[in-house]
């Protein structure tokens, strides 16, 4: 069976840039924060919405509505990354079909609001009041449950040729069934 990697960490961590080098493994992404702008985009909402339309899936669907809503979109024997875990009940939908690998990155809050200011990606908070409140919403989805309870953790609050090191060395290791329970 190819690989299922979910990767779960708070706003500004680094996931994109973790994400950025799995191609190069032979991985194919699927995010889940795209998922949740098309809704919004979808319902007639801007893109700033994106969190307010999170919450309103959640409250439809129950607390795997990102990963119900992305469990179509899996192809058998394809190496799939989901980027973008939010909750270990996300989780846990996607190990119900898939044996899966959660890999947890984690920054510092003042990393993580740096990166986020310097990223200026249209939902991205544009004060530190704005962030702590996107980081309340974010725990409330039971985020840190997922990222304790993940396979492995990438600490990163160096540059990002640390992170793609280690990234590399995560993904080889999945490649290779270091991480498999």
């Amino acid at each position: 069976m190819a690989p299922l990697v979910l990767v779960v960490g708070m706003p500004g961590c680094g996931k994109g840039e973790f994400v950025s080098v799995a191609p190069a493994f032979g991985y194919r992404i699927l995010s889940l924060g795209d998922i949740v702008r098309s809704e919004a985009r979808r319902r007639g909402k801007d893109v700033k919405a994106s969190g307010a339309v999170a919450v309103a899936l959640r409250e439809e669907l129950g607390e795997a509505a990102l990963a119900l809503c992305a469990l179509p979109h899996l192809q058998e024997g394809e190496k799939t990354l989901i980027d973008g875990i939010r909750s270990h009940a996300e989780v846990a939908a996607f190990k119900k079909v898939h044996d899966a690998v959660v890999v947890g990155i984690h920054a510092s809050p003042a990393t993580r609001y740096a990166r986020l200011s310097a990223r200026g990606r249209e939902d991205d908070p544009r004060t530190w009041e704005a962030f702590a409140e996107r980081d309340v919403r974010e725990l409330g989805f039971g985020i840190g449950n997922a990222i304790a309870l993940a396979d492995t953790i990438i600490v990163n609050e160096g540059g990002v040729e640390d992170l793609h090191r280690a990234a590399e060395t995560v993904l080889e290791g999945i490649d290779h069934g270091v991480y498999k329970h």
